[in-house]
């Protein structure tokens, strides 16, 4: 074997290319697993999803809450209807005990049931992203309705008092009932005259905003604690004889049951409220002549 033989089984074997791809491999460049805008797609795809499906649950969970709160709220309506008209004797306003009646139903139907549902008005997603003026309004006009019935369940029960010779304002029910009314009465001036005047600075609407907010719970606070001890008081009131209160009978099965309802109804509320991520998100002003109401944050 000469030289020439010997280097040539020495010289290494180098594979064939039938093309410049297998001599060169770019696949991983190509592959959507290794950086490719389809694999950059899929990425962006997959991180987004917990956080959608994250949002998806928060809104499904608060459209439970919500429509449990209606659902509460609607029950003790009835609730208390039915109590006053067929253990109470029904309704009526020349000053008799029929006249009473409409003291407890227009309270838990004002001081609670549409005072809850206007307060979580601004919790609701369809609203987001639109025009908030008109909720303002529709909020306002909420309130200002559940007022309007609280100050007539107020009448009944004083006209009713004053034409059986009965103290007023002397019950602990009675002064946290009165308490809740005159705080609400100022909390719905205050917001009115703050939120919704075009000549209110924005300084101004967010100085008022927490204090608005922490108020309008409270208010709800006091106004359940008033309506399941009025609740309480009246049955120790009217259930006597060969049917005490002690005794358990149906009325005050259905009566306690009613306030049950309004502890389940505030609860329920008092969870939308305290959610920060059921807050409405701030939104930009819209085109519209009453710019500066809309331009304030979001409540």
């Amino acid at each position: 074997m000469n030289k020439d033989d010997r280097q040539q089984q020495i010289q290494p074997v180098l594979p064939t290319c039938s093309s410049t791809s297998d001599c060169f491999p770019l696949t991983h460049l190509t592959n959507p697993e290794c950086g490719s805008e389809n694999s950059k797609k899929h990425e962006v795809r997959a991180n987004n999803n917990p956080a959608d499906l994250f949002r998806m649950r928060s809104v499904v969970s608060f459209y439970i809450c919500y429509v449990l709160c209606l659902c509460l709220g609607l029950a003790c309506v009835v609730c208390v209807c039915v109590w006053n008209s067929h253990w109470r004797q029904g309704f009526a306003w020349d000053g008799s005990n029929q006249q009473f009646n409409w003291h407890p139903v227009l309270m838990v139907t004002g001081l609670i049931v549409l005072y809850g549902n206007g307060a979580v008005l601004y919790r609701v997603p369809l609203t987001w992203g639109q025009n908030k003026l008109p909720w303002k309004l529709l909020h306002a006009s909420l309130m200002l309705l559940s007022l309007i019935l609280s100050i007539l369940g107020l009448c009944a029960v004083f006209d009713f008092h004053n034409a059986k010779s009965i103290p007023n304002m002397y019950s602990l029910h009675s002064w946290i009932g009165i308490a809740a009314t005159v705080l609400f009465a100022l909390q719905w001036a205050v917001g009115a005259a703050g939120f919704l005047l075009p000549c209110s600075p924005v300084s101004l609407r967010k100085l008022l905003k927490p204090v608005h907010v922490w108020f309008g719970g409270s208010i709800l606070v006091f106004s359940i604690a008033a309506c399941i001890s009025g609740i309480n008081e009246k049955l120790f009131f009217v259930l006597s004889g060969n049917q005490p209160y002690s005794s358990f009978p149906p009325e005050a099965i259905f009566a306690n049951s009613l306030g049950v309802l309004i502890v389940a109804f505030g609860l329920v509320v008092l969870k939308i409220l305290s959610n920060h991520k059921w807050q409405r998100p701030d939104s930009p002003p819209e085109e519209t002549g009453y710019t500066q109401v809309i331009q304030d944050e979001s409540e």
